[in-house]
């Protein structure tokens, strides 16, 4: 948003124009910078401004504070440079030859009653005497401003902001600018962090960036020597995990992209081929199973009883299959060593017994 002054001046002839031109600039800049809702915005006092000192430094630094509105809880926000030059450009604009901010009281919409009167950031003057601004007068301000400045949608339809949209705004440019989103919930007040989320606008070019920009910063923290040249082995290895489903007890022979329908429950699937590695998993799974077979008849589940004795049966039958498979490996047929015999003039080779 443009400084007023460099605002193109909409043909009227209302003396209020100048005025409410600050008052429309100032609307954006504190929602685009703060990111609160419009009633915080016009809860903003002279009051709000405050400081905390640093406790490592003694620095003093800037503080907004944020009324209870929505959440009903109260929050404090940093006061950045460009957002103290609005802050203060508004104090210097109400306040009085004296020094004094005016006080004025506001009506509360939600409440439905009368706050007491308070120095106001968001006030103006209507003939003698000052009033808070309302959230129709915001609303007329935006549309009055962007009317002034002919900017217009993609499709060429007059643009129209409302005083939520830069709360939006401020979400995604945050977020974008690598502040993390649990402090922007903090920042904005949300209960919950998927509301916060929902306020950001995701593009596919971002979510590839920042990803990319994950994975180096991680591997910048990371020790070189875990960035090494894989040996042929473990490459191997990789391969297969693409040619082969390789689960924790062996692999499943199920085609690729098709649903379990076992939900997972290996070892009842006959398409599992067990890893003899996996021997000692196995006996360990069939001993849980016994003693949860034994727990549910002792309490009287017996609906679980029959499912957990066909999850037994696979178990058992799988040890079977490993020691069927271990056993054929250790038997070796003896073919013997060959032996020569002289038949019909001529040498021909024949097995020893």
């Amino acid at each position: 948003m443009r400084h007023p002054s460099t605002l193109p001046q909409a043909p009227t002839d209302d003396a209020t124009e100048p005025d409410d031109a600050f008052w429309a600039f100032a609307t954006v800049e504190v929602l685009r910078l703060t990111g609160i809702r419009c009633e915080e915005l016009l809860e903003l006092s002279h009051h709000s401004i405050t400081e905390y000192r640093l406790p490592s430094t003694g620095g003093l630094v800037p503080l907004l504070q944020i009324a209870p509105s929505k959440t009903d809880t109260e929050r404090l926000l940093l006061v950045s440079p460009e957002l103290a030059d609005v802050l203060s450009a508004i104090v210097s604009r109400i306040r009085r030859p004296d020094g004094a901010i005016p006080l004025v009281a506001a009506y509360d919409v939600r409440e439905k009653l009368w706050n007491p009167p308070l120095p106001l950031l968001f006030q103006r003057s209507i003939g003698s005497e000052n009033r808070a601004y309302t959230p129709t007068a915001i609303r007329k301000l935006l549309i009055r401003v962007l009317a002034a400045t002919g900017l217009t949608t993609a499709d060429g339809n007059p643009l129209l902001f409302s005083p939520h949209d830069f709360r939006r705004v401020f979400v995604t440019d945050a977020i974008m600018n690598g502040l993390p989103p649990h402090i922007a919930q903090i920042i904005c007040g949300h209960k919950t962090i998927d509301t916060t989320m929902g306020y950001k606008a995701v593009y596919p070019a971002e979510a590839i960036e920042a990803h990319r920009a994950f994975i180096a910063r991680r591997r910048a923290t990371r020790p070189s020597q875990e960035y090494r040249t894989p040996t042929d082995e473990e490459w191997d290895a990789f391969l297969a995990h693409f040619e082969k489903s390789i689960v924790s007890i062996g692999t499943c022979a199920r085609a690729y992209a098709t649903p379990c329908i076992h939900e997972h429950a290996c070892v009842r699937c006959s398409l599992l081929r067990p890893s003899p590695a996996q021997r000692a998993r196995l006996e360990e799974i069939r001993d849980n199973l016994q003693a949860r077979i034994a727990e549910a008849i002792r309490e009287g589940w017996l609906g679980e009883v029959e499912g957990l004795q066909v999850s037994l049966g696979g178990a058992n039958d799988k040890l079977q299959q490993i020691d069927s498979s271990l056993q054929r490996q250790a038997n070796v047929t003896q073919l013997g060593l060959p032996t020569f015999t002289r038949i019909a003039g001529r040498t021909s080779p024949d097995l020893a017994e």
